[in-house]
């Protein structure tokens, strides 16, 4: 699939759920939030019937986020479905790996699944516990464990915070001199109810360069978000990943659809279309994918003050 800018589609997230059983200062506000209604969330079943279609119109990669995505029920089959459509070449998660036992881990591995992405922001107890509102640890830690003992491919996904986490920067790179993973410091996006703490807390990742001696590798991903870098004598990566201070749209290849069938063509747009009425009505989706391709814009908008008014937890980042 194209888009009108001669962009190459091929990479579909999907939000399994907007429940989460972390609270995050930069995802959820304090109050909390409304759920999506159960008869209003997309049944497992529906989100094969779309991720199909997807598939059939050149989607090779499929990330499966929330929320978290392992509090939705069923889920170990849901990637076990997915892992017998053989023109997937990429299916992964992004978790916090609370829930993520061993027996659950060596399950998803068998059902095709090839990469985790574990949502790590503080290798601090404490900070950890005040950046996710109380969140477990030590459970946190067990899951990161269990992932490589699978032997999945970890990347550890931290969104950097001024004043929280940015003392930490050292310590997640020495993670990649002992094992095999990618650390990713990734900017914190103002979006949604939670975009005045993000704004407060905001850091390029340019610092990052400033605190540690990282040497640029000369292969990138292809259309990856993350700029690479090495340190010295390490066997993982570190990844930079900057949406804001150099944004990547124009090598932008996804498309996000919503735990309630909303697809979005931007990250940070609140444009968006309804697949799950016209499924419902059994009506063909592929002309609402090729309307969703024409709306993909350009790029975003967020330095301009435009952007979705959607809390994270419901686009699934």
């Amino acid at each position: 699939m194209q888009d009108q800018y001669g962009r190459t589609i091929d990479y579909l997230r999907i939000s399994v759920t907007d429940f989460c059983n972390l609270r995050c200062h930069y995802c959820m506000p304090a109050e909390g939030v409304l759920p999506v209604h159960h008869d209003d969330k997309l049944t497992l079943e529906e989100l094969y019937h779309i991720t199909h279609l997807f598939v059939e119109n050149g989607i090779t990669k499929v990330r499966i986020t929330g929320g978290e995505p392992l509090i939705r029920k069923g889920i170990e089959y849901f990637i076990a479905s997915l892992g017998l459509l053989h023109k997937i070449k990429d299916l992964t998660m992004t978790t916090n790996a609370l829930l993520l036992t061993l027996e659950k881990a060596q399950r998803l591995k068998a059902g095709g699944l090839t990469r985790v992405n574990i949502s790590l922001d503080s290798l601090d107890q404490d900070s950890y516990r005040r950046i996710t509102r109380g969140g477990d640890f030590a459970a946190a830690l067990d899951g990161l464990r269990n992932a490589l003992q699978v032997g999945f491919k970890v990347k550890i996904n931290v969104v950097l915070l001024k004043d929280i986490n940015d003392r930490e920067i050292v310590d997640f790179v020495e993670l990649t001199k002992k094992y095999p993973i990618d650390v990713r410091f990734i900017e914190v996006m103002p979006i949604g109810p939670t975009a005045h703490f993000s704004k407060k807390h905001y850091m390029s990742a340019r610092e990052v360069l400033e605190k540690v001696a990282l040497t640029p590798l000369e292969t990138q991903e292809k259309s990856s978000p993350a700029r690479l870098y090495t340190a010295e004598n390490a066997i993982g990566r570190v990844g930079l990943i900057r949406p804001l201070s150099c944004r990547f749209c124009h090598e932008c290849n996804r498309l996000r659809l919503t735990s309630d069938g909303q697809l979005k063509p931007c990250l940070l747009s609140d444009l968006s279309i309804d697949l799950k009425t016209p499924l419902r009505n059994g009506e063909d989706l592929q002309p609402y994918l090729d309307r969703t391709l024409s709306l993909k814009p350009e790029k975003h908008h967020v330095e301009e003050g435009n952007s979705t008014s959607l809390p994270m937890h419901r686009i699934g980042g």
